[in-house]
């Protein structure tokens, strides 16, 4: 099995609690990995800590990728209702080479590509600040494939969705783990999510982590 992330007895605490001790587990390549646990067992600290060492350099945390390669969409962004920017317009902030006037042809088709992949085409020139909240997630996800990552990592993307939204984004997620080659580590508590859509599940408990394999009901 080869690995986007492996992690070795790694330690986490936080301010009067040890979060994890002597932490182990891997992270396969190309699949869908849910972490889950419970509320505050250290999730997101877990996941911004394997973030932050690209910069630190933590040897237990060996990461086969670079950080401009790898992409994390938080579950909540305080877009406001009169924010003016068109979807096509925020969704482009996530070229690597960034400039709204001086897109090359190369962006300007990948651009194109990642919004009718992400069926935002007939909404594209719509203000993001009137979308929808499954919209507005989907502006997000695209925004991060701009960035062509080979990692992905989804904290709660769906918490807020209904149904058939969270659905309709897990489905294109999958979709690109066979086109793109994408890794993705998706953070939910949502079991039939993990049901259908996982290869694997990352388990967290106080100070542990098990990685399951999962045979996925298509």
């Amino acid at each position: 099995m080869n690995s986007m992330i492996e992690v070795k007895n790694l330690d986490i605490q936080v301010p009067g609690k040890q979060l994890f001790k002597n932490l182990n587990f891997t992270i396969p390549s190309n699949k869908l990995t849910c972490m889950t646990g419970e509320n505050g067992v250290g999730k997101t600290t877990l996941v911004k800590h394997i973030l932050q060492s690209f910069k630190t350099k933590d040897r237990r945390i060996n990461i086969n990728t670079t950080r401009s390669k790898t992409q994390y969409v938080p579950q909540l962004r305080n877009i406001d209702d009169e924010f003016p920017l068109s979807i096509h317009d925020f969704v482009g902030l996530g070229l690597r080479q960034s400039n709204l006037l001086w897109h090359t042809k190369s962006e300007k088709k990948l651009l194109q590509d990642i919004i009718e992949k992400t069926n935002l085409a007939t909404i594209e020139n719509h203000p993001l600040g009137a979308a929808s909240g499954g919209e507005k997630q989907r502006a997000f996800l695209a925004q991060a494939l701009c960035a062509e990552p080979n990692l992905l990592i989804l904290d709660e993307s769906t918490a807020s969705l209904d149904t058939s939204t969270k659905n309709e984004l897990l489905v294109l997620i999958r979709s690109l783990l066979v086109e793109q080659d994408i890794t993705v580590l998706f953070i939910t508590h949502d079991p039939e999510l993990i049901e259908k859509y996982a290869d694997y599940v990352l388990h967290l408990s106080h100070l542990q982590a098990e990685l399951i394999r999962k045979e996925r009901r298509e």
